[in-house]
């Protein structure tokens, strides 16, 4: 899957329009995590469908400013499963700049070598 960024307003209603400009174009998405305190915000977008995700941003004038691959892995939802995974992936020595909860039991995970994190992960691209 890909991992959008858009960096948005942070006042009321600009997140409701960003996920309205994506539900509407029949995209789904599959995780979302939103930072900033200030003015603006850091808002990553995990969707199946990058393009149709960002036409449809295109159109409601919001700018993906970064997109990239990640990998995502099912996990069960249970105390430890992120300590488990993500000493799997510091024994390999991958480092990870990204990682967030995706729906359905999943992590999203992101670094700058993704075949190394697959290959900790044992999970295929």
């Amino acid at each position: 899957m890909v991992d959008l960024v858009v960096e948005i307003e942070n006042t009321p209603g600009t997140l409701a329009r960003v996920a309205a400009a994506i539900s509407d174009a029949g995209v789904n998405i599959a995780a979302a995590t939103c930072v900033g305190p200030a003015e603006s915000a850091e808002l990553h977008i995990l969707v199946p469908h990058a393009e149709a995700a960002k036409h449809a941003l295109a159109i409601s004038h919001v700018a993906v400013t970064r997109e990239r691959e990640v990998v995502v892995v099912n996990v069960e939802d249970r105390p430890g499963v992120l300590a488990d995974l993500t000493r799997k992936i510091a024994r390999a020595g991958v480092n990870l700049d990204l990682m967030y909860v995706a729906t359905r039991n999943r992590v999203v995970f992101g670094a700058p070598d993704l075949a190394a994190l697959r290959a900790a992960l044992d999970v295929a691209s």
